[in-house]
């Protein structure tokens, strides 16, 4: 196939409308959408401007940032309330066969242990763990903290522990 005079003046009138390659290539016929973008590109045709499709994509880009920034308020702040409560209930010890899918899965001392048991408390809807080792467990996105560093316990925490 090749571009003749009258095809190549045909792709620049139907191209400066505004058409699409699918189009453009059903009108010229016997060319391919590809070969209307090729021959457009060595043309130096200019790129499309602002189409129905290209505003409807700056709108879709936009709401899913809208989104974006929703949620990670939205995590932020179911956390944050688990902050605040200190009101732990008291540690129901559990071996592994009486776990069920409420009881908080939270390992406590070494599976070789004779002592070793799961925390056993009320755990929260879509965790696996309750309140107070939720907090343990989460870790804010881009907030990575060094291996080395060991984790400090809030005191009010602590105070919970050693009373449960």
């Amino acid at each position: 196939m090749s571009w003749t005079e009258e095809k190549v003046a045909k792709l620049k009138e139907l191209w400066g409308k505004g058409n699409t390659a699918s189009e453009i290539a059903n009108i010229i016929g016997g060319i391919s959408r590809n070969a209307v973008i090729g021959k457009a590109h060595r043309l130096n045709l200019s790129a499309k401007i602002k189409t129905r499709t290209a505003t409807s994509n700056q709108d879709f880009e936009s709401s899913i940032e809208n989104k974006k920034i929703k949620s990670r308020k939205g995590r932020r702040n179911k956390f944050r309330s688990l902050i605040i409560e200190k009101n732990f209930e008291p540690e129901n010890p559990k071996q592994l066969e009486e776990l069920d899918e409420n009881s908080c899965k939270w390992p406590i001392g070494h599976p070789d242990e004779k002592d070793f048991y799961f925390c056993g408390r009320s755990s929260l809807k879509d965790f696996s763990y309750c309140k107070l080792h939720l907090l343990y467990a989460y870790q804010p996105k881009g907030k990575k903290e060094d291996s080395s560093d060991k984790e400090e316990v809030p005191e009010f925490i602590e105070k919970k522990i050693r009373s449960a």
